[in-house]
């Protein structure tokens, strides 16, 4: 009986996120204090009572996020995971979790990967799009024939869990690629508000100022797995980590391939710690019957 603990990403957010936590348990008002610190402003304001459009601000939704998600999983007494994954961002609240990275030194990462991955968005107008109701394979190859055919950037971004796949790309390419899945049978093919093409070719320069950052950093033997989303395997070998972290800005998040993997090495359950209930959902979706509860 193996217990997996899973960190959510980008889109989770919601006002007042994290405020319970931060006034009912001191060593969390603690760690929200030194994020402040860290972060050189009152992170922990914003999340509390800013509105939905300053925390839809990459800058903001991806430390606030991890620090909510770490903060969940603090709280919980006895906390001995077996293993542990996260979405995208969910990634490196993950490696907190399994001790690979100490809090301060996350955190300095996703802000830094944050502010990265805004400089590319304004760098390269592009966007993403959810697909539900076709296989993985046809999507691939929709997405294949239209960078053949057309030179614009369509990639699988995102493997949610099975009939829902994000695409990313170009917003040229994503807008083709919508009617093309809408003409294969797709149940929908929409565009997402989202500022950027994440995990496609286009986060390269994101890539490299992340990677600089990444390898400057310590990086401890984890007490436990992650599965990490660009290789959907058990790695515990930190230079491992580090590389498909990195990889990860421009490849996709193969989070049903993780869930299964998980399961195939034995999780019998899975606790989603952060905001949100998106995880447990598509946990659900990926193995029928799975035991999926959250802390936030």
């Amino acid at each position: 009986m193996k217990h997996a603990f899973v960190f959510p990403g980008q889109g989770a957010q919601f006002s007042g996120m994290g405020k319970n936590l931060y006034e009912n348990n001191e060593k969390v008002k603690t760690l929200f204090e030194q994020a402040n610190d860290i972060l050189g402003f009152r992170i922990s304001d914003v999340m509390f009572t800013g509105s939905d459009e300053e925390l839809k601000k990459t800058n903001i939704t991806q430390p606030a996020i991890f620090i909510h998600s770490v903060a969940a999983f603090e709280t919980i007494q006895h906390a001995n995971p077996a293993m542990v994954a996260g979405h995208s961002l969910g990634e490196f609240s993950a490696l907190v979790a399994n001790r690979t990275l100490h809090f301060a030194d996350a955190l300095k990462l996703v802000s830094i990967r944050a502010s990265a991955m805004q400089k590319a968005c304004e760098l390269n107008p592009s966007t993403m799009a959810a697909v539900l109701g076709l296989d993985d394979s046809k999507v691939e190859e929709i997405c294949a024939n239209i960078s053949s055919e057309s030179g614009e950037v369509v990639v699988a971004a995102n493997y949610n869990c099975p009939g829902q796949l994000v695409i990313s790309g170009t917003i040229k390419g994503i807008e083709i690629a919508c009617e093309k899945m809408k003409a294969a049978g797709a149940k929908r093919a929409l565009v997402l508000p989202v500022g950027g093409a994440f995990h496609s070719p286009l986060m390269l320069p994101a890539k490299e100022e992340l990677a600089t950052a990444i390898n400057t950093t310590h990086f401890n033997n984890p007490i436990c797995p992650v599965y990490q989303n660009v290789t959907a395997s058990a790695i515990t070998d930190p230079a491992a980590i580090k590389e498909n972290l990195i990889a990860q800005l421009t490849g996709p998040v193969r989070w049903t391939q993780c869930v299964q993997a998980m399961v195939a090495d034995g999780a019998s359950g899975f606790t989603e710690c952060g905001p949100g209930k998106v995880l447990q959902g598509l946990i659900q979706k990926i193995e029928k019957g799975a035991i999926a509860d959250g802390v936030s």
